[in-house]
């Protein structure tokens, strides 16, 4: 059994990072714990844990100047719960999706995107809000953008003396109508891990044209992948009309990017194809 800490303070949490783990392997850092523990069910529990679910300035959801932060420690059932507005709809109704009532009381939004898994429910929406991930360490704060955080399968670029203490989203473009949502396909509606996940956004304005479109696919990569060129084809176009004729608008060139993979949920070449009718149903929704 490898070591445990449970700082109450961020700054001493900062501090057991800056040293060595007793283990010499590096500390784990820990919140809601929903994956790691049964990833390792029959393997001795060897890691060096630094629990930090503690520290009172890592919870809570909130305003903030320009957008509004979602803390460490803040959980699924938080979020669906926190009366944010439609900007967050997507994000909101993916919360209601991960695990059970359980693991959404338990597991935090932002150990989901730590954990970098290539099917993390949270990654598209949070790919398609332009969110920020802020990294503390005892030298400093910086911002990283979410896509720039996830480097890849299980691969973050997080330092070991380094503590994620948010996500901050900012936001939308002013005097728009904004839309979103989450689509999300398994073998059954809940406690699923994905077979294929998309993410939409969609800035009208006043005289019901796209202003911006952010669309966004998961568990078809390495890591959760924007549809840049769809964004920019949507972008100008009048909604109602696009969200009738969708087909003619979402090709599977805007997917050609995407790298899914074969395994017991699905083939690559079903992936590819689920995703598209996934995304030729978000963009409908999000412009109907």
């Amino acid at each position: 059994m490898g070591a445990y800490l449970r700082p109450a303070q961020l700054g001493d949490a900062l501090g057991a990072l800056a040293g060595p783990a007793p283990g010499g392997a590096g500390w784990t850092v820990l919140a809601g714990a929903t994956d790691h523990y049964p990833s390792r069910v029959g393997r001795p529990l060897v890691d060096d844990v630094l629990d930090v679910t503690a520290i009172g300035r890592l919870r809570g959801i909130e305003a903030a100047p320009g957008g509004w932060r979602i803390g460490a420690l803040a959980t699924w059932a938080e979020l669906a719960e926190a009366g944010l507005p439609a900007l967050f709809d997507g994000l909101r109704a993916a919360a209601l999706t991960i695990g059970g009532k359980q693991i959404q009381a338990r597991g935090t939004v932002v150990g989901n995107v730590c954990n970098a898994s290539p099917a993390a429910d949270g990654m598209p929406n949070l790919l398609a809000l332009d969110a920020q991930v802020e990294v503390a360490s005892r030298t400093g704060a910086r911002i990283v953008p979410v896509g720039s955080f996830v480097l890849g399968n299980r691969r973050i670029a997080r330092g070991p003396d380094e503590l994620v203490t948010g996500l901050f989203v900012p936001e939308p473009l002013p005097d728009t109508t904004v839309r979103s949502t989450f689509e999300k396909l398994g073998s059954r509606a809940y406690l699923v891990i994905s077979i294929a996940m998309v993410a939409a956004i969609a800035e009208i304005d006043a005289a019901g044209a796209i202003v911006r479109a952010r669309v966004a696919v998961g568990a078809c990569s390495e890591v959760a992948q924007r549809l840049p060129g769809l964004e920019a084809a949507l972008a100008g176009l009048p909604a109602a009309a696009t969200a009738a004729s969708v087909e003619a608008h979402v090709h599977p060139e805007h997917l050609e990017h995407l790298r899914p993979i074969d395994d017991v949920r699905g083939s690559a070449a079903y992936r590819r194809e689920a995703a598209l009718e996934l995304v030729r149903r978000a963009v409908a929704e999000v412009l109907a």
